[in-house]
């Protein structure tokens, strides 16, 4: 299975909304990339950012499989990769 980063974004937004106590929609989410650092996520709440490195994001991902496809998944089946855009591909575990 593989996330868009559209998903990706959703998957953070809900989760830094749940954890701040606000509605999704007052999240704003920039994903990037960097050689030295790897994947993060620029997070915009009221006002205030805050930069999220991949392992939030992968935890992020494990929550939204879990509440949008009810699939239990694990940080490990979680590959970021940077293709067009920043995609999740998830393994499946059988």
């Amino acid at each position: 299975m593989r996330l868009t980063e559209q998903e990706i974004t959703n998957a953070i937004c809900v989760s830094v909304a749940q954890r701040r106590m606000v509605k999704p929609t007052d999240v704003d989410v920039s994903m990037m990339w960097d050689e030295d650092y790897g994947f993060s996520a620029e997070v915009y709440v009221s006002g205030r950012n805050q930069i999220l490195v991949q392992a939030t994001i992968l935890e992020a991902i494990e929550q939204y499989m879990y509440q949008q496809y009810d699939q239990r998944i694990f940080r490990d089946q979680i590959q970021l990769v940077l293709d067009e855009e920043i995609v999740a591909d998830i393994q499946q575990s059988y």
